[in-house]
């Protein structure tokens, strides 16, 4: 593994264990399970619609100020969404939850 990956990995585990979050097993290739495919997304889709940037700096800092201005309820909701498809999916044994 590379340096610079294993890096990422260790602080990742370390604040994974900071807040005490339990890290659940998934499929490697699972959309219905990615919070950023179902709940990020769309709203960020639908925030920046019809925007335009004249650098990649003013798109960076719009996306800064959206996440910064981001209720905590807003990810509550997406990781409680995340918790009703992982069921769905291990009932339906790994098949897609929606389309």
């Amino acid at each position: 593994m590379r340096p610079h990956v294993q890096q990422t990995l260790n602080l990742t585990q370390q604040w994974l264990q900071r807040y005490c979050w339990e890290i659940l097993p998934h499929t490697a290739h699972s959309p219905d399970l990615a919070p950023s495919n179902f709940h990020l997304f769309g709203p960020l889709k639908h925030h920046l619609g019809g925007m335009a940037f004249e650098t990649e700096d003013d798109l960076i800092s719009e996306l800064r100020n959206w996440f910064d201005n981001l209720d905590v309820d807003f990810f509550r909701m997406g990781m409680n969404s995340l918790l009703s498809r992982w069921q769905k999916c291990i009932d339906l044994h790994g098949y897609y939850v929606e389309k």
